[in-house]
């Protein structure tokens, strides 16, 4: 195994998703994880302090994984973010001191626009109902970007 990325958790940071700062908006990060998801994704695991998914090392994954990995950490820094290589794989493992329910809904979130109905608005308000505050420029939840 060979690490190619490890970002602590800030241990003071707000249990917040603060996307005010990203060069991207809530819509199309989650487009963007779709497509990673159906380019390479070969298995996802969850349990209650933790996300791992793991991808092929196909050509550009590897860098995929971690520029996208070191946004999430800019915007969501109260988790830690570590990417490995496994032989042909590349294990990315999310965790941090969110609980079960908030996993199950970044779970979801992960999941892109369309595992909730209302989109990523939905996402946004369920994220925001377990306690999980999300923060983007105005009407950067709906816009759909490179879907």
């Amino acid at each position: 195994m060979t690490m190619l990325l490890s970002i602590a958790a800030q241990p003071d940071a707000p249990i917040a998703c603060d996307m005010s700062g990203a060069r991207d908006t809530l819509a199309g990060r989650l487009a963007e994880y779709r497509r990673l998801f159906e380019h390479a994704l070969i298995s996802r695991k969850s349990t209650e302090t933790a996300t791992t998914f793991r991808f092929a090392a196909r050509p550009g994954v590897r860098e995929w994984v971690c520029d996208l990995a070191k946004r999430e950490a800019a915007c969501c820094s109260f988790l830690a973010y570590e990417i490995d290589q496994e032989g042909e794989e590349i294990v990315w493992t999310t965790s941090g001191g969110l609980g079960g329910p908030e996993m199950a809904i970044l779970d979801e979130f992960l999941d892109g626009p369309g595992s909730v109905p209302g989109g990523s608005d939905a996402i946004a308000q369920r994220l925001e109902d377990q306690g999980l505050h999300v923060i983007v420029p105005n009407g950067w939840i709906s816009q759909e970007e490179g879907a």
